[in-house]
């Protein structure tokens, strides 16, 4: 039988931790949560944000080295949103799929930062962008410096309509991911943005079924205290920190805020949905340069209509 669905399960909006932090050691029980509160960002057109709380399923805040900013990174200038003329974006760097007929595209991390950017600075936000409105599961993911220090990663499984869905989790990552800081202006000109759009959902047979690298993961468990839990990583994350499948799926069990001893047993008895993405990422200064050439031309918001 073909296990393969075209979309995620059905279920209720909610949002999710994507990727793992570099730590010292696997077996760590450092965990975190956004809480259950509904919260407004303030300045947001989208109003009061749904409440987002890490699919990792956790109650503490995760161990974290602190973030190293990469030199020479110029002060941000403040820019006026209603100037400017748009440049083609040349292929960005960080886009891991290169398959013919991608839905996602460096657009999308453009509008990421242009809603980013008038949120911080007070400008109204930007008009509806040009690129598909189709319904995907998604995340957004901000890092900085020359390390790529994560910043901020948050997204949902439930098919959320583009325009709206970038939107809402470009602040929510930025702004509300429990592991950090909310992110401020000084640190714009550091920044990547990530944009993965989630596909091709299947169900694992057991919890090896699926490939280190091509795949991104799911897992629900039932901890110790008879909880269920979820925590889900994304196809890059286990190849990036050089985890194996075992270590992968340890570490999201530890980050789903399991801290009881984890056996071959207790691995047996996960659930596991394999996915797969889209993703292209760039960085402030092709961003900036994407909307005028230069550094410090305003960003493009009125060719969005």
């Amino acid at each position: 039988m073909d296990k393969r669905r075209c979309v995620p399960p059905l279920e209720p909006k909610l949002a999710a931790g994507c990727c793992g932090v570099k730590t010292p050691k696997l077996s760590g029980s450092g965990t975190h949560s956004h809480g259950n509160q509904s919260t407004t960002v303030p300045g947001s057109s989208s109003g009061p944000l749904q409440s987002h709380q890490h699919v990792d399923g956790s109650n503490g805040r995760e161990n974290v080295s602190h973030l190293t900013l990469g030199p020479g990174n110029s002060p941000i200038t403040r820019m006026n949103p209603t100037w400017g003329a748009l440049s083609p974006l040349s292929q960005p760097s960080g886009t891991a799929n290169t398959t013919k007929n991608l839905v996602v595209t460096a657009e999308m991390c453009c509008y990421c930062f242009d809603v980013l950017y008038c949120h911080l600075y007070g400008f109204s936000q930007p008009r509806l962008p040009r690129f598909t409105n189709d319904p995907y599961p998604l995340f957004v993911t901000w890092k900085m410096g020359r390390d790529k220090q994560l910043r901020g990663c948050i997204g949902t499984f439930s098919a959320m309509n583009l325009h709206s869905g970038l939107r809402e989790y470009a602040l929510t990552s930025a702004l509300m991911d429990s592991r950090f800081p909310p992110l401020t202006r000084e640190e714009l000109p550091k920044l990547f943005c990530s944009v993965s759009l989630l596909t091709n959902f299947e169900d694992a047979s057991d919890y090896l079924d699926w490939e280190v690298g091509v795949h991104g993961i799911r897992i629900e468990f039932i901890d110790e205290k008879g909880v269920k839990r979820t925590a889900t990583y994304l196809p890059e994350v286990a190849k990036e920190q050089d985890w194996d499948q075992i270590q992968t799926i340890d570490s999201l069990l530890r980050k789903g805020g399991f801290k009881a001893p984890i056996t071959n047993e207790f691995r047996k008895t996960i659930k596991l949905t394999r996915y797969r993405s889209e993703k292209v990422t760039i960085s402030y200064a092709e961003y900036i340069a994407s909307r005028h050439g230069t550094l410090h031309a305003p960003p493009l918001y009125n060719h969005y209509s």
